[in-house]
This record gives structure tokens, sequence and C-alpha cells, in this order.
């Protein structure tokens, strides 16, 4: 069964891009045939650290978007990486409405998953309430509590939609936060998260050497959450 992720949240800056490329690399590092598609015109992360494997798409173009069921459908043992742009909800759902996607999936042998990722902030519950309303039951859903403002969430507790998520059979995992100097000599490079924990030592090297230590235990935490939610 073919399965296409599309990683969402709506909110800009609250780390989509982040997250579809550590699950970029995961499907690398586990031998996993992927295609990456970015729907960001302008900050195409995946097209940027990705390129090999990344395309872009367009979110409200229905054409591009078909294209991502033909090539899942074409080939089993293929997975999907969608990296959504913000705001992209309204017109991804209305995509999915118009062309019966959730309804035609199963026949189609195919799974869908959303990525809502989240920061612990008052907008992003909100938008999680929006996706709840939106998808339901209806998409296997998996919120990523980005802990780049900090690791607790009592905002998403209080407000009972992480309980309303799990009782419509969402999973969650935390992403864990990785040092900003580290994130900042990564991204000013371009570089894969493979080829910054292996970029070698000394001066020439874009990390230090307990950087890239670092960098490795975060990688290997998240491909632990990532595992542990099966999909």
């Amino acid at each position: 069964m073919s399965t296409i992720h599309f990683i969402g949240g709506e909110k800009g800056g609250v780390g989509k891009s982040l997250m579809a490329r550590i699950l970029a690399q995961y499907f690398i590092d586990h031998g996993q045939p992927f295609l990456g598609f970015d729907c960001d015109r302008t900050h195409g992360a995946l097209l940027r650290f990705y390129a090999t494997y990344s395309a872009p798409a367009v979110i409200d173009d229905y054409q591009s978007l078909d294209r991502l069921v033909d090539l899942a459908a074409a080939d089993p043992a293929r997975t999907i990486l969608v990296d959504l742009a913000a705001q992209a909800q309204q017109p991804l759902s209305r995509w999915m409405t118009d062309s019966r996607l959730l309804e035609l999936a199963p026949d189609l042998k195919l799974s869908l998953v959303y990525w809502h990722v989240m920061d612990n902030g008052f907008d992003s519950v909100e938008l999680l309430r929006q996706c709840l309303d939106q998808f339901g039951h209806k998409i296997k859903l998996v919120l990523v509590l980005n802990q780049l403002r900090g690791e607790r969430f009592e905002l998403l507790e209080s407000s009972g939609q992480r309980a309303r998520a799990e009782q419509m059979g969402a999973s969650s995992m935390p992403l864990q936060r990785l040092a900003d100097a580290t994130m900042h000599k990564i991204d000013a490079n371009s570089r894969s998260f493979w080829a910054a924990m292996h970029n070698g030592a000394g001066a020439d090297a874009t990390l230090g050497l307990l950087e890239q230590q670092r960098l490795w235990v975060w990688i290997k935490r998240a491909y632990e959450e990532i595992d542990r939610i099966g999909v």
C-alpha cells in the first residue's frame, strides 16, 4: 500500500518544513523509496535540502495535486511526502472533497497521513481545532508537538483538543529542540541532516565533533518517535 504524507499545521514558522526534512532523511536512512513535493513557492525546504528527491507542487492546482495520487497508485512501494505551505489546509480539503479522495483511497490501496505540526501557542491550538473539524475521523492524523518555544503544552491540554484528537484516533509525538546555533549552521550550508552528521571534523567542518553527536542523538530520538507511531 502506498502512503501520502501531508506535512501541515497552517501556521508559518511552526516547523512544518523541519518535520518534512526529518521524514525525508528517515525514508533515505531506512531505504524506503519516496518522492518529495514542496508546496512553498518562496522558501521550499525539500527542494533546497533534498533536491534529488523533490519537485514543486502547487496546492491550489488540482492537476498538480492529482499527480501525487497518480504516482502513489502507480507503485505500491512508493511513499509520497508533501511539505505544505502555510494556509494550505482549505485548498487541500477542497481538493480532497471535490475529488472524493477519501472515499477512493481504500480502492486505490492508498493510505493518507496528515502530520499537524504545532508549537505551544494559542494559534496552534485553534488551528488544530479547525483541522479536526475538517478531517476528523477521515484521515490518519499525527500531532507533532514542536518544542521550539518550550516543552510544556498547557494550552493544548487545557483546551481539550488533544483529547478530542486522540478520541478520533490521532497519534502524537514530541519534536525536541535542537540548539539554534547547530540548526543555523546546517541551514546556512543547505546541508541534509546526513551531510551535516558526516562532514568530518576540524576547521573545515560545518559542525564541530560534539555538535555532530548532538545532531545524531536528536535525529535518533525523532526516528524512535516515528517508529513508535508506526506510519
